[in-house]
């Protein structure tokens, strides 16, 4: 790229003043309290923080899986919310427990998903061709979910949510409970993902795999954001060589606050 050359950044998501509250037992609880920020086109932006800081009631808002009590989240400059079903068509979800159907095939799996988005029984067949290829999933597509390993399973989920071709994908803790070297292969099928241009949003744990995958994390805590940048940015602000040591620090600096 030429030294004047101007590089372009498109707002996919933007999220503005997204409020998340509960009535329990014990009273109400506020899960996100007044959470703004932007998901650039293309990036892989991971959410992190401990259990309860609001990543995963974030993710699933932004994935229309329940509401917001309060807010908005903009599609490229337009409310969710005026045709969420338009929406949905052009998203992606990959849930951390797998839910594939038992009774069915891994081709029928995905054949089921095609139909549910409204895809061309020719378009569900290109599809799946595609996938299986890009995912090494074709010797199991006769084959039952329980036959798949670990890893495996949790390629089979991503391949389909990519069924119909959406500009986002949410990952919801995809390599959690996988051996390390599973985990890592993962890492290149989500890399893959931002090579074809497909946004992602990444909920994580793990925060060498936040690390190593993200263009910028999100850090959440007490349904705050405490703040957002790219990691060698932050561990440049807290010297500190990785992403870990780095979230060590910010969560000893905020027990005393």
């Amino acid at each position: 790229m030429r030294a004047n050359q101007k590089v372009i950044i498109v707002i996919l998501i933007e999220i503005k003043n997204i409020q998340k509250t509960y009535t329990t037992n014990r009273g109400t609880i506020e899960a996100l309290k007044d959470v703004s920020l932007s998901i650039k086109q293309g990036e892989i932006l991971s959410l992190l923080g401990v259990n309860g800081a609001g990543k995963s009631t974030l993710s699933g808002i932004i994935a229309t899986l329940h509401p917001a009590s309060g807010g908005d989240v903009l599609f490229k400059g337009t409310s969710i919310y005026d045709n969420i079903e338009d929406f949905r068509s052009k998203i992606g979800y990959c849930p951390q427990k797998p839910n594939l159907k038992s009774m069915l095939t891994l081709e029928q799996n995905l054949i089921f998903a095609g139909r549910f988005y409204g895809l061309s029984e020719e378009v569900i067949a290109q599809r799946i061709k595609v996938l299986a290829d890009q995912f090494e999933l074709g010797k199991y597509l006769q084959e039952y979910a329980h036959i798949l390993s670990g890893g495996y399973k949790q390629r089979f989920m991503i391949a389909r949510s990519l069924i119909h071709n959406p500009e986002l994908i949410i990952l919801d803790e995809p390599t959690v409970g996988l051996d390390p070297h599973i985990r890592r292969n993962l890492w290149d099928v989500i890399k893959g993902l931002k090579e074809q241009g497909i946004t992602v949003l990444l909920t994580t744990h793990y925060l060498d795999e936040a690390e190593k995958l993200s263009d910028r994390v999100c850090i959440l805590d007490k349904g705050k954001i405490q703040m957002i940048d790219t990691p060698e940015k932050l561990m440049a602000d807290y010297h500190q060589n990785n992403l870990e040591d780095m979230f060590i620090e910010l969560l000893k600096g905020s027990k005393h606050e």
